[in-house]
């Protein structure tokens, strides 16, 4: 009789089986067979008929009457060895898909081969392992995920091998010429095996040619589903352990994690970006090695110029979006970006300072939007917004609206910057290289520092000067020398204008002291010899030097004042006031 030695309701019902055909014999049992925690009551006549190891331990036993033989390691436990001794019984059982993997180790364990007795257990299982589990995908991956407890004796009976070769040669068949709906139901039917089979059913899609967006789709699928709170579900658990680094689940997906990236395919645009974004923010997150993580950076880099500002941003924020979690990943992307395109121009003998490639402008353009969706978090420090901002060289941007409107969302979210952190914020930008629109906007910006005001307003009257269209392309950096003495001469000029004022209201305050007249009166007694030059005639000698527009309008500096009233001062047209 079977008796479990605890009280599991699953060994009990099937040690209840178990003695329901043995007590269908007259002959009283004489061995007491233990497996793991259940003890088998059987005849050893009915065991040593088929099992050659059965009938070894009996001989080969120092005891004169065995009573008691110990199988604690059959594969497959209690359950697979009351089968194998129904099948020594004749007792009729149900072989399936889940089972006969373990069956055919348990044979092979007990030595069940035909020598001992025709049509034994182990060709009964390697007949329908053959002529049913491995004639569809779905049988062939079941039987495989029931191998995963059977190692290593399923892997040296080659059961593994015919799995995996079964269910890679149905899986290239239905890639092509899919049998149901949806067409990749097969995905879902892999995603129930261990990550080690997995990526050995992958390796053989490889080895038989089988196309990158096959394998991308099963990786994609087996990905969401066993980390699908860190890599898709912002809302889920994966937030809530974060305080927990090393927690037993963490270490899970750790290791799951680097398993899946060593298996993505070699080819450059095999996987979706956004997909290699999510795993490397899962990396990010679960402390994967540094190999794992610069594998992810190198394929997203590879392919940068397709990245959108949503895939940069998936790395950059925390799972709930509420704060910035990883800008070092985004700026060595771009930096190896960035470091390859400049190969490419070398090589090309172009110098990349000055002429950039299409997609080096296409990065530009998401890089300087990418600015503009981060500038608003108030933890971003100046050196991290200007370290990502000059990675882009400067002839990527032909305009510098983007990175404008970045900078202006950054001063308007850290309102609490000096002059001096608002001008490194600002140096970043080339103000030579706004758009008229942007220009106006600029000039009118109280959050600018006051030298890149000028320089855009300087920029549209230099341009008005020479008579340039504002369609026509012009260099700006060989306009740039020129600008900046203009804007120069308008600080001295500002300072000229507070004298004169300050000159005005004192000559204002001798008209009311009666001290004007006498020096009117004064002055007209010297006759006609040569006039002195007044204050205003030297003034306005200095401001036509200052002139910047000297070149296109009327030099003032020759003019005299002959015969001006002090009293009532003359109009001037061209003085400034």
């Amino acid at each position: 009789m079977a008796s479990p030695l605890n009280g599991s309701n699953r060994l009990s019902l099937a040690m209840e089986r178990t003695g329901q055909w043995i007590f269908s014999q007259d002959i009283p049992s004489d061995v007491v067979v233990q497996v793991g925690e259940a003890n088998f009551s059987l005849h050893k006549f009915m065991l040593v008929a088929k099992s050659n190891r059965i009938r070894k331990l009996i001989m080969e036993s120092k005891q004169p009457d065995l009573t008691r033989i110990d199988l604690s390691d059959v594969p497959g436990g209690p359950e697979t060895f009351e089968k194998a001794a129904k099948f020594c019984y004749g007792v009729n059982f149900e072989i399936t898909v889940h089972n006969v993997a373990a069956l055919r180790c348990a044979a092979e364990y007990l030595e069940m081969t035909n020598k001992y007795c025709d049509n034994n257990l182990i060709g009964r299982t390697e007949d329908f392992l053959s002529q049913v589990a491995l004639m569809s995908l779905s049988g062939a991956i079941v039987v495989l995920k029931s191998c995963e407890d059977l190692l290593p004796m399923a892997e040296d009976l080659k059961i593994v091998q015919k799995c995996v070769d079964v269910a890679t040669s149905k899986v290239s068949i239905e890639a092509k010429f899919p049998s149901r709906s949806p067409t990749n139901w097969w995905t879902e039917e892999l995603s129930i095996l261990d990550i080690e089979f997995f990526g050995r059913v992958v390796s053989a899609m490889k080895l038989r040619g089988g196309k990158s967006l096959t394998v991308s789709s099963a990786i994609i699928t087996y990905a969401e589903k066993w980390l699908r709170d860190i890599v898709r579900d912002r809302s889920g658990p994966a937030a809530k352990l974060a305080a927990s680094d090393d927690s037993e689940l963490r270490l899970q997906q750790r290791e799951l994690l680097e398993s899946i990236v060593a298996i993505l395919p070699t080819e450059k645009a095999a996987m979706p970006i956004n997909f290699l974004c999510c795993l490397l923010r899962s990396a990010t997150f679960v402390k994967a090695s540094s190999t794992c993580k610069t594998e992810l950076e190198r394929r997203i880099s590879s392919v940068l110029e397709h990245v959108t500002v949503d895939d940069l941003l998936v790395l950059s924020f925390t799972y709930d979006g509420e704060r910035l979690f990883d800008l070092e990943s985004v700026r060595r992307i771009i930096s190896e970006f960035v470091e390859k395109e400049k190969s490419v121009a070398v090589f090309n003998a172009a110098d990349f300072r000055e002429v950039c490639s299409a997609e080096m402008i296409r990065v530009a353009k998401t890089v300087d939007a990418y600015l503009g969706e981060i500038a608003t978090c108030v933890e971003l420090s100046i050196s991290k917004f200007n370290g990502i901002a000059n990675l882009i060289p400067k002839g990527a941007r032909k305009v510098d609206d983007d990175l404008y409107r970045a900078i202006d969302i950054y001063l308007k979210a850290h309102p609490n910057l000096d002059e001096i952190e608002r001008e490194k914020v600002c140096s970043v930008m080339d103000a030579l290289k706004l758009s008229y629109e942007a220009r106006v906007h600029a000039s009118q910006n109280k959050r600018l520092p006051v030298q890149i005001v000028l320089h855009a307003l300087y920029y549209d009257q230099l341009k008005l000067r020479s008579g340039v269209d504002e369609n026509d392309v012009q260099d700006a950096v060989t306009t740039r020398s020129q600008v900046q003495h203009d804007v120069s001469l308008a600080r001295e000029n500002e300072e000229l204008r507070t004298e004169l004022l300050k000159m005005k209201m004192y000559i204002t305050d001798l008209k009311k002291t009666g001290s004007v007249g006498i020096a009117t009166t004064s002055s007209g007694k010297g006759g006609g010899g040569p006039k002195k030059a007044t204050f205003f005639s030297s003034v306005s000698k200095k401001l036509g030097k200052l002139n910047p527009f000297k070149q296109g309008s009327k030099d003032t500096s020759n003019i005299m004042d002959e015969g001006v009233d002090l009293t009532k001062p003359r109009r001037r047209r061209f003085s400034i006031s």
